[in-house]
C-alpha cells in the first residue's frame, strides 16, 4: 500500500527525531509561561494544550510552540533546535518564581499518524483513544506501554485529525514496528513535509521568523487569547488587532501545474502586474496534481478562492488560494 493509500483509506506513519522538547516545572511555573505567550495557559486544565507564539517586547515572533499541560509540568514542542534560545528566553524574565527549565530534545522523538484508521490503529496498540478523538486539537493523555512513558495527543498538522506520540528515543524503533505490523504504512520525511504544507501548518524558521507579527501567520484563533491580560508583546498585537486587520497574512497554495514551486518565489496578482507576497515553504503536491505552498500575501488576496501568479524559472505559473 501507498503512503497516499494509507492516508486516504488506511493509517501512514512518520517519524521526527529532530523535534525540540522543552518542560517547565515548579509551583510558578502555569503563571509564568502565561505572562511570556499568546496564548490562555492558565485556562487549561491537565490533559490539554494548545498552540502559541512567544514573542519580544515589539511582538515579534521569537518561537511557535505547542504546549501541553501535565499535572506537575508544562511541556512545550517546537521545531528544531529551538529549545537553547527560547529557554534562554524565558529564563531572562525570570526573577523570584518557582520556575525550573530542563530541555528534553534529546531525550524523546515523534511518531505522527494520520488517515481514517488511525483511531482504530491506536485503539488496538494503546487502548481506548476515543476520547481524544471527541476532544479539542491538542487534548492528550500519557500512556505507559511497556515500561515506557509516553504522551499521545490528537492534533492536526498533518491533516485533522492526525495523532502524535512522544516517546522515549530508545522505544521508537520497536513502537515503530508494532504500529507497521497492525497496518500502518511507513512515509519519507519529504511525504511528511508535504502533507505539513497541504494541511497549512506553519513551521517556525521557514513560514515564521522574528519579523512577523503573530496575527499575520493566519492561526490567531487557536494561538492568540485576547481576553488573557497583559503579557510580554501584547501591546502591539491588541493595538493590530484594534486596526481590524493585517498587511499580509500566511495561506496556502494550490497549483496544478508540472513546473514546482519552490521557497522563496514571488507572488503576482493574477494578471502577472502586481508583486502581492511571496512562498515560504512549497512541495509536490502529495496526490501528484502539482505543488502545494504556504506564503504570504497582501490582505487583499487572502481571500479562499482567490487566483495568484507564482513565478518560477520558466515563467508564472497559476496557483489557487486556499
Amino acid at each position: 500500500m501507498s503512503v497516499m493509500t494509507a492516508i486516504e483509506n488506511g493509517t501512514a506513519l512518520f517519524v521526527d527525531e529532530t523535534r525540540s522538547h522543552f518542560e517547565l516545572t515548579g509551583q510558578d511555573r502555569a503563571k509564568f509561561l502565561h505572562n511570556f505567550c499568546t496564548n490562555d495557559i492558565l485556562r487549561l486544565s491537565a490533559g490539554h494544550g494548545c498552540e502559541a507564539f512567544i514573542c519580544n517586547v515589539k511582538g515579534r515572533i521569537l518561537g511557535f510552540v505547542t504546549v501541553f499541560v501535565g499535572e506537575t509540568s508544562l511541556w512545550l514542542e517546537t521545531v528544531a533546535g529551538a529549545a537553547p534560545g527560547l529557554m534562554a528566553h524565558l529564563d531572562r524574565y525570570l526573577i523570584r518564581e518557582d520556575v525550573q527549565f530542563a530541555d528534553r530534545s534529546a531525550e524523546v522523538a515523534e511518531i505522527l499518524l494520520c488517515g481514517p484508521l488511525a483511531a482504530g490503529l491506536l485503539n488496538l496498540v494503546f487502548g481506548d483513544t476515543t476520547a481524544l478523538g471527541e476532544g479539542p486539537v491538542y487534548r492528550f493523555r500519557n500512556v505507559s506501554h511497556e515500561g515506557n512513558a509516553l504522551r499521545l495527543a490528537r492534533i492536526d498538522w498533518l491533516g485533522d485529525p492526525s495523532w502524535l506520540i512522544i516517546a522515549p528515543q530508545a522505544a521508537v524503533a520497536g513502537l515503530v514496528q508494532k504500529l507497521e505490523s497492525a497496518g500502518a504504512v511507513r512515509g519519507t520525511p519529504e511525504e511528511m513535509e508535504s502533507l505539513r504544507i497541504e494541511a497549512g501548518f506553519p513551521q517556525y524558521g521557514r513560514d515564521i521568523t522574528e519579523e512577523h507579527l503573530a496575527q499575520e501567520v493566519g492561526r490567531t484563533p487557536r494561538s492568540i487569547s485576547f481576553t488573557k491580560g497583559c503579557y510580554l508583546g501584547q501591546e502591539p498585537i491588541a493595538r493590530l488587532d484594534a486596526l481590524g486587520h493585517t498587511n499580509k497574512e500566511l495561506r496556502r497554495l494550490q497549483s496544478d501545474a508540472p513546473t514546482p514551486v519552490i521557497a522563496g518565489a514571488v507572488i503576482r496578482d493574477a494578471d502577472g502586474t502586481q508583486d502581492i507576497g511571496v512562498v515560504t515553504s512549497a512541495a509536490p503536491d502529495p496526490r501528484g496534481n502539482g505543488s502545494v505552498a504556504l506564503g504570504y500575501l497582501k490582505t487583499r488576496w487572502t481571500t479562499s478562492g482567490s487566483r495568484v501568479m507564482i513565478l518560477t524559472d520558466t515563467g508564472p505559473i497559476e496557483a489557487g488560494v486556499r
